[in-house]
């Protein structure tokens, strides 16, 4: 089984930040503007939907989406994974993927100031369910990996900036040949 055909090896862009920052719009607005042959890997998605596990240390969810972003790349497809990956929780998996992906890698956080997080977050579906005191407990500010690896977005470049700049800075721009 294999991905579409693509110019050059796979990418991965990672793209982290707190709640509300942006990284699924952001991730989806990437799939928008470079079509198929791009894998999404939602942290969100996987631990909360497919495991209905909370955010713990150690939990099953780290390693079905270390395995997950493995299984794509391997596959030709370039691909984005996206969630709060926090470095506690998060840091080792990440780590293995940044030393072990040897094609071009692009590392984003996007860096969204507490309050414009609780005012994005207000116009989110869930926003019934958690509550300012939970994005308190949950927002961890600059949770950037060690090395400096990540580019940092602020919360003033809009979603279109944002897709962009991945765009040019993964390849992504330039990488697709095709439907």
């Amino acid at each position: 089984m294999t991905g579409p055909t693509l110019e050059g090896p796979a990418r991965l862009v990672v793209l982290r930040g707190n709640s509300a920052s942006g990284k699924s719009s952001v991730a989806a607005g990437l799939r928008e503007r470079y079509g198929r042959g791009i894998a999404l890997v939602g942290q969100d998605v996987l631990r909360r939907e497919v495991l209905r596990e909370r955010d713990i240390p150690g939990g099953a969810n780290i390693g079905l989406i270390e395995l997950t972003v493995r299984h794509a790349l391997a596959h030709g497809f370039h691909t984005v994974l996206e969630g709060i990956l926090s470095v506690a929780h998060y840091g080792d998996m990440l780590a293995r993927l940044l030393a072990d992906h040897r094609d071009r890698s692009h590392w984003l956080y996007l860096d969204v100031p507490f309050e414009e997080t609780l005012a994005r977050h207000a116009t989110k579906p869930i926003a019934d369910v958690v509550d300012a005191g939970q994005l308190r407990e949950w927002y961890r500010p600059a949770d950037l990996l060690p090395g400096g690896v990540e580019t940092v977005v602020p919360a003033s470049s809009s979603l279109p900036e944002t897709v962009e700049l991945v765009l040019r800075a993964s390849g992504l721009a330039e990488a697709y040949r095709g439907e």
